[in-house]
């Protein structure tokens, strides 16, 4: 059954605030539109523009990837997400232990 709308931009907005907590900094843009987007990972700060490194897909693989549920690497196969920049793969962040228990 699929999550009703608020049960899912909630869930979006918690995983990314513990991807946030799990690997802190502001290199890389993770966007999950409509509900959210957060800077995550240490290296260079961006402050204007579009971010050198971002990564964006809809919440179900955004969730699918927080779970466990989908990989980082048949995400990427699928065209589920996009990714650019050097620092834009999460799959050492993935998925968030927080989001197994």
């Amino acid at each position: 059954m699929e999550a009703d709308r608020a049960s899912q931009a909630t869930a979006v907005r918690y995983t990314l605030e513990e991807l946030t907590a799990l690997a802190p900094g502001n290199a890389v843009e993770v966007r999950v539109p409509p509900f959210g987007a957060t800077q995550c990972i240490e290296g260079p700060r961006h402050t204007r523009g579009t971010p050198p490194n971002v990564v964006e897909m809809a919440p179900d693989s955004w969730l699918g990837l927080a779970t466990g549920q989908l990989s980082w690497a048949d995400a990427v196969a699928a065209g589920r997400l996009q990714a650019s920049g050097s620092r834009a793969d999460l799959s050492d962040f993935l998925p968030l232990p927080a989001a197994l228990t």
